[in-house]
């Protein structure tokens, strides 16, 4: 199909779907529960849903097969079938280069994201601040932080790097970091408009952000197909990238004075909660994973978007509250998925496609829905799968990189992207 026409059947089903999704927004079935979790966000527990069964009618964003419940596969000559025994309540396979969709189940089901949702939270603010910068927290800063959240160890009073409270945000899904960076932002309330801004920018028709931090709240939803998208977006940016990917780091620690009352301030370690790129809690690392986040509450049980390289093909995948009551199910789920995809991406047809933001050229030259953050240039530290084995992440095998030459920065802070939406060549094969 030429290009020009491509496009244009892009723009088409978007515009129809935008008003079936508005039509949906108040969908009970599509809610989520009206009571906050109590829960760890990244920790296991028992999955409540408001609904047993996908919505008759759903979002028809990137096609109409996206939009049909149940699972949608075109299975050409030689493809291997779809995994037994997935229990997702929705599910994800994209080409992350290409944008086709090699497989779904309830793509654009509307349920609960947990932290997943943060993929939007950096997507949205990583790029306003400078990772040198540095924030003093006062308490006002650390308001508002849901009853049993995952917290990295922020303390009121002490001073921390932009670069820091990233760390704590990829590592340690740490909603006092993201409470922070979203005071730097103009608060909680700005912040939350910022996303659903950006949200719909990236034609993410299934998402209504309530708390930035993905803690549980009435009416916060996504769905499998927008964390994708947002997924997609984020992994432009270089720090994005490298947050994402890094296994373990130190983080800074809390300023005292010793016996001789001089003042120091020691870190601690902390480790990415992604078990599929530490390789922690009974699972072996998966073989060329890259990030990006994983996520658990009360209303959205176990989710998870990954993003992984074999041999020269990147794939995403986003799986949303299995009902296995299994241990570490949603990653067992979510490599299945990966695993099948590698095998399968040449042998399906299609059924949908990851829609490009409604600012970006689809048809190539700059795009300005591209751009990087604003110290994309500069290394950030810790300990990265990009960095190898050596770097602290021994097991994690192939990961993500950067082709130099790809991007290239013009005026006005814009990148100038290749043709392929949104990552034309940032990863290659680094054992």
């Amino acid at each position: 199909m030429p290009a020009s026409m491509k496009t244009a059947r892009r723009y088409l089903m978007v515009a129809s779907a935008m008003s079936l999704s508005l039509s949906l927004t108040a969908a009970p079935a599509a809610l989520a529960a009206d009571k906050p979790s109590g829960k760890p966000s990244d920790k296991p527990s028992a999955s409540v849903s408001p609904s047993v069964t996908p919505p008759a009618n759903m979002s028809t964003v990137g096609g109409e097969r996206l939009g049909v419940p149940g699972t949608q596969a075109d299975l050409g000559t030689g493809a291997p079938v779809l995994p037994k025994d997935l229990t997702a309540r929705s599910w994800i396979v994209a080409d992350a280069e290409s944008g086709d969709v090699l497989a779904s189940h309830n793509a654009h089901w509307r349920l609960a994201p947990a932290s997943t949702l943060k993929m939007l939270f950096a997507d949205t603010v990583l790029p306003k601040f400078n990772k040198e910068e540095q924030h003093k927290v006062v308490p006002s800063d650390l308001a508002g932080i849901g009853p049993g959240s995952s917290m990295v160890g922020i303390k009121e009073n002490e001073t921390y790097t932009v670069h820091d409270l990233w760390l704590g945000v990829f590592l340690r899904s740490g909603n006092d970091a993201v409470h922070v960076l979203s005071a730097m932002n103009g608060g909680v309330d700005q912040t939350v408009k910022d996303m659903n801004a950006h949200a719909e920018e990236l034609q993410a028709l299934d998402t209504n952000v309530v708390s930035p931090d993905g803690y549980d709240a009435k009416k916060q939803v996504s769905s499998a197909y927008d964390l994708t998208l947002f997924a997609r977006s984020g992994l432009q940016k270089k720090d994005f990238r490298e947050y994402c990917s890094t296994v373990r780091t130190k983080f800074p620690g809390e300023t005292k004075k010793n016996k001789k009352g001089k003042t120091t301030r020691e870190s601690f370690e902390i480790q990415n909660t992604n078990r599929l790129l530490t390789g922690d809690t009974g699972l072996d690392p998966y073989q060329g994973i890259a990030g990006v986040k994983n996520g658990n509450t009360t209303n959205a049980g176990s989710t998870f978007t990954g993003v992984a390289e074999r041999d020269g093909r990147v794939l995403l995948v986003t799986v949303m509250n299995p009902e296995k009551d299994e241990y570490n199910e949603v990653y067992k789920e979510t490599a299945r998925l990966f695993d099948w995809g590698f095998q399968a991406a040449d042998k399906v047809t299609p059924v949908g496609e990851l829609v490009p933001p409604k600012g970006a050229e689809t048809e190539g030259g700059s795009k300005p829905g591209a751009t990087s953050s604003a110290s994309a240039s500069g290394a950030t530290g810790g300990k990265s799968v990009a960095a190898g084995a050596s770097g602290g992440s021994s097991g994690v095998g192939v990961a993500l990189g950067i082709i130099g030459g790809v991007l290239a920065l013009v005026g006005g802070g814009v990148f100038l992207v290749n043709r392929r939406w949104p990552l034309p060549e940032l990863m290659r094969r680094r054992r």
